[in-house]
Formats: structure tokens, C-alpha cells, sequence
């Protein structure tokens, strides 16, 4: 069975080196954290040398990465540095794909910081680069894709057809003294808490009535939102009927909240390997939605893969998710 990963963490040296400068210029709980982990020789040679992770990708059978600049992502800087660091990336990115074209394929990255420009980029990754969709590391020093300023992105990115892979952050300054005790603001609790809540930003901030094609690609078994579709659509019809929405600054959508998570978002595994989670989003969302993802280097290819080849799919289902969603989704060439 043919395996695409899809959420596989990659960086050019000179984004790492940019990430120790600013360690070096502020204290803040994110950059300790990342001052700590960038500081790792392992770690930093598995995200910058595509090369070395081959060998582990052929142990485990997995067939493709689809690579993606970790985050916290371009957003960390000023609009000039970040788009400067999201082209030179892109150009990197291009070049190690072409270098391994069965093996690699790649998300673009932009600095939505500057729309205009990083809309522009969209257009390049998709069309002279090859990218198969375009990454986002979630919030933007605070800000978020629902504010109609950033929309020229996904006008881009809806002419391309390109998925948006919406990759969790740090919660942003505003909120993260309540995540940065107990290691909660990173992955085990406060990057899924500030992606989600980017995703139902765009949901109720009727991002998708405006866009009814863009796709929107979550990792991490959908940052619990699956879970609370329910719940959404039940609170957003509670307040519709008392006629509340516009006295609590709401929007009046044109479907449910859950029928934009079902019908704009695909998910992936990345980190999330027990099956009654995943059971439960596929019956929540179908087969079709579900992809399959080791987010390397942070996660283990050996737990991930063992994983999803046991995992008690049918063989169609497991054929969806261990592959060929990623390659519709994401236009992937089929294995010859």
C-alpha cells in the first residue's frame, strides 16, 4: 500500500539561523522554546538536510513526503524578511523535488504579512514552482485570515485551486501566558487550542460563504473540531432563533457551521495514532476527508506507519487515507 505523508516538517539553514537571531534579541516564552530546539544538531539536521531522511522514509515504506517549512513559519518576521524567507524556501523546496520527484513534493509558503505579495506567491509556487498547495503556520503575529486584508490570499489560492494546509502556531502574545505554564503552549495543548480556533474564525467570519471552493487542509485528526461539530451547529441555531447574532457581533451564515468543516476541510493523522479517534472522524467526515501524515521530525515514521497499516480500515478506506485522497487533493501522480 502506497504511503504519502503529508504533514512533514522541513527548513532552510537560513530560517533557523533567522529563528537564533530573534532568541538572541527577545525573551519571550516562544523564543526560549524555540532557542532551546534549535539549538539541537539532530534536530535541526532533520528538518534542513532532505537528504538524510531518505533512509528512514525506505525503512518504514513510506513512499512520499509532502514537505512543508515548519513552523512558527514566515509570520515571525517583518513583511520584507518573511517574504524574502518564504521565496528563498520555495526556490529550495523546488529544487529538492525536482531532485526527487517520487519521493518529495512540496507546500509553498507565504508571509501573509504583505497580502498583495504573498497572494503573488501563491500564483508562483502553483504555476512555475509545481507546488501542490500553499502552507500557512496559522496565525499572523496575532492576526488571522478571517480579516477581509488578507483575502487576496485565498483569491489566489482559489484560482490555483490550491489546498491551504492551515498548520498550527503558538498562541500569540495576547493568549499565551495562560498556555506557557506546564509546556501546554506548544504541541500537547496550545498549538491545537489556536488552530482551532483559526479555523473557526474563517467558519464564522463567513470565509467560506465568500470562497465556497477554497479547501482548507488540519492536521492532528482536525485540532479536535470534528468533536464539536455538533455542538456548533446547536449554539449557532440557539442564537439564531433568539435573534442574538447581531447584538454578539455574529455573522449570519449561509449553511451550518459543520457543513463548511465537512464540505472545505480534509484532515490528516499527523500525531494522532490510536483508532477510536480516527474511527470517529471518519464517520464524522467520511473516507474522503482523511489522509495520512507522520509529521516528521517531531513525531516517530516507525509509530506512525505501524499505525495506519493496522489500523482497522476496510481496503478501500485504507486506500483513501493511506494515499489516493493526497493524490486528488493535492494532484500527487499516481505510483507507476
Amino acid at each position: 500500500m502506497r504511503l504519502i505523508a503529508t504533514e512533514e516538517a522541513f527548513a532552510p539553514t537560513e530560517y533557523i539561523d533567522e529563528f537564533l537571531k530573534l532568541t538572541q534579541r527577545i525573551d519571550t516564552p516562544v523564543s526560549r522554546y524555540l532557542g532551546i530546539y534549535y539549538k539541537k544538531a539532530e534536530a535541526v539536521r532533520q528538518l534542513t538536510d532532505l537528504e538524510y531522511r531518505l533512509p528512514e522514509m525506505d525503512a518504514h515504506g513510506v513512499d512520499m513526503h509532502l514537505l512543508s517549512i515548519t513552523a512558527p513559519g514566515v509570520q515571525a518576521f517583518d513583511a520584507r524578511l518573511g517574504t524574502d524567507l518564504a521565496t528563498m524556501a520555495n526556490d529550495r523546496l523546488a529544487a529538492a523535488v525536482a531532485a526527487h520527484p517520487t519521493r518529495f513534493a512540496g507546500l509553498g509558503a507565504v508571509a501573509p504579512q504583505d497580502p498583495a505579495q504573498a497572494a503573488q506567491e501563491v500564483t508562483r509556487c502553483m504555476g512555475g514552482l509545481g507546488m501542490k498547495g500553499i502552507i500557512i503556520n496559522s496565525h499572523t503575529q496575532g492576526e488571522y485570515l478571517d480579516d477581509p486584508k488578507f483575502w487576496p490570499i485565498f483569491e489566489a489560492a482559489v484560482a490555483a485551486d490550491a489546498p491551504i494546509y492551515l498548520h498550527p502556531n503558538f498562541p500569540p502574545e495576547s493568549m499565551i501566558h495562560a498556555y506557557a505554564d506546564y509546556g501546554m503552549m506548544g504541541a500537547l495543548w496550545g498549538f491545537g487550542a489556536e488552530t482551532s480556533l483559526h479555523v473557526l474564525r474563517l467558519i464564522m467570519g463567513g470565509v467560506f460563504d465568500a470562497f465556497p471552493t477554497l479547501k482548507i487542509v488540519l492536521g492532528h485528526l482536525g485540532e479536535a473540531l470534528p468533536f464539536w461539530l455538533g455542538r456548533l451547529d446547536n449554539r449557532y441555531q440557539n442564537i439564531l432563533r433568539r435573534g442574538g447574532l447581531e447584538p454578539l457581533g455574529m455573522k449570519k451564515l449561509d449553511r451550518l457551521p459543520s457543513e463548511y468543516f465537512r464540505s472545505n476541510v480534509w484532515i490528516t493523522t499527523s500525531g494522532m495514532m490510536s483508532n477510536e479517534p480516527l474511527r470517529f472522524c471518519l464517520d464524522m467526515l467520511g473516507a474522503d476527508r482523511v489522509m495520512f501524515a507522520v509529521d516528521y521530525p517531531y513525531e516517530q515514521t516507525a509509530e506512525a506507519v505501524d499505525f495506519i497499516r493496522n489500523a482497522l480500515l476496510d481496503e478501500e478506506t485504507m486506500r483513501k487515507v493511506t494515499h489516493a485522497n493526497a493524490e486528488q487533493l493535492f494532484r500527487i501522480a499516481p505510483a507507476a
